[in-house]
C-alpha cells in the first residue's frame, strides 16, 4: 500500500494519526482545526469516511465514532478510515446548529476557498475528506425537541448506496431526495455512494441509537470488505424496512399540545395524534393523521405555536413490518453486550 498524505501529514499503512486541518481562527487569535483521525490498514482496501456533528448539536455521532474507532477489530483493517467526529467545530463548542455566522453547514455544499466562514469549512471537508473517499456514512440526529427513529437516508438511484443501506441494519430506510446545499445533495450528483444515519435528538445521548449506530457502521465495514465477516453476527439483525414517503404533519393552532402516540407507533388515517388546547381549558383542536404510517420523529416540546412540526410520519407497503422491524432491533440493543457500558 502507497502512503496516505492529508494536510502536510503522511500516514504509513497499519498507523493510526490524528490530523488537525487548519480552518480559521477565533477572534481571540486561536486556532480552529478540522480533526480527522486516519485509520490505515496493512492490506488493501477500499476508503471509508465517518462523519459527525455537521451541526454542530448533533452529537450522537461523536460517541458512534468514538466507539467505531475502539473496535477490537481495527488492528485487522483492509484498507483506510477518515474519521471525523467533528466537523462543525465551531458549533459544536457553542453547542449550537449554526456557525457563528448564522449559516447552516449542511446547506453551504459545496462552498467554495474565498466564500463565507460555512462555505469555507464546507470546500475544506470536501476536499480533505470526501473527495478522497470511496463511500461515507454521515451520522445526524432530529433537532433539539425532535427525536428521530432510528433510520437510514439515501437516493436509491445508486446501487452502492441500497447496498450500504441494508448492510447497515437500521429497521427503516428512506429513499429521499437530498436537500440542496446538503452534503448529500452533493455527494449524489457527483456520484459519491453516501448514506445518513438519522436517530435521536439533538444535545441528548441515546444509548439504543448509539449502539444501533456503532453496529451499523461495523456491518458495512463487513459488506465493504474493510473487515473480514465472521461466520455469524452477533445480532439477529431485522430487515430494514423501505419508507415510500414521508410528511410532517403541523400544528393547526399554538397552545400546549397533548400527545397521544409515542415513537415509533403505527397510526391510522384519521387518528387523533394529540390535542392541542389552550392552558385553562377554554379551546381544544385535534392532530388528525392524514395517512397511515409509522412515527418517524416526532416534537417532545408541549408548547407549540401554529405551524410547528409536530410529528413526521412514514409511509411503507405494511406499517405493522416497520413497527415489527423497529421493536425487534430496540430489542437487540438492550440485550447487546458491547465493548462499551451503557450510558444512561
Amino acid at each position: 500500500m502507497d502512503s496516505f498524505r492529508i494536510a502536510d501529514t503522511t500516514v504509513e499503512p497499519g498507523e493510526r494519526r490524528l490530523v488537525n486541518v487548519p480552518v480559521a481562527r477565533l477572534t481571540t487569535g486561536a486556532p480552529v482545526h478540522l480533526p480527522v483521525i486516519v485509520q490505515r490498514g496493512l492490506l488493501p482496501g477500499p476508503t471509508m469516511f465517518l462523519s459527525a456533528a455537521l451541526h454542530g448539536d448533533e452529537i450522537i455521532g461523536v460517541e458512534i465514532i468514538r466507539r467505531v474507532l475502539r473496535l477490537p477489530q481495527l488492528p485487522e483493517l483492509r484498507g483506510t478510515i477518515l474519521a471525523v467526529p467533528i466537523v462543525n467545530t465551531l458549533a459544536f463548542i457553542h453547542q449550537s446548529r449554526y456557525l457563528p455566522d448564522r449559516r447552516d453547514l449542511n446547506r453551504s455544499f459545496p462552498g467554495s476557498a474565498s466564500g463565507s466562514l460555512a462555505a469555507r469549512l464546507a470546500w475544506l471537508f470536501l476536499r480533505e475528506v470526501v473527495g478522497r473517499c470511496d463511500f461515507g456514512i454521515d451520522l445526524h440526529t432530529g433537532a433539539v425537541h425532535r427525536p428521530n427513529l432510528p433510520q437510514i437516508r439515501t437516493d436509491l438511484r445508486n446501487e452502492t448506496n441500497q447496498r450500504l443501506a441494508k448492510a447497515f441494519g437500521a429497521p427503516l430506510f428512506l429513499d429521499s431526495q437530498p436537500t440542496a446545499g446538503t452534503l448529500r445533495e452533493y455527494t449524489t450528483r457527483k456520484n459519491i455512494p453516501v448514506i445518513l444515519y438519522e436517530s435521536g435528538e439533538a444535545l441528548r445521548f441515546d444509548e439504543t441509537a448509539i449502539r444501533m449506530g456503532t453496529q451499523g457502521v461495523h456491518n458495512v465495514m463487513w459488506e465493504m470488505g474493510l473487515l473480514e465477516r465472521p461466520e455469524f453476527s452477533p445480532l439477529r439483525m431485522a430487515e430494514p424496512v423501505l419508507a415510500h414517503s414521508s410528511r410532517w404533519l403541523r400544528a393547526a393552532a399554538s397552545g400546549i399540545l397533548r400527545t397521544g402516540v409515542a415513537l415509533g407507533d403505527h397510526v391510522r388515517k384519521g387518528q387523533t395524534l394529540g390535542i392541542i388546547g389552550d392552558p385553562f381549558g377554554e379551546s381544544e383542536v385535534s392532530v388528525i393523521s392524514a395517512t397511515e404510517g409509522v412515527v418517524i420523529g416526532r416534537l417532545n416540546l408541549p408548547l407549540v405555536h401554529e405551524g410547528d412540526a409536530l410529528f413526521h410520519i412514514g409511509t411503507f407497503d405494511v406499517p405493522e413490518d416497520a413497527k415489527q422491524a423497529v421493536d425487534q432491533m430496540e430489542a437487540e440493543m438492550r440485550t447487546w453486550s458491547g465493548e462499551e457500558p451503557p450510558l444512561v
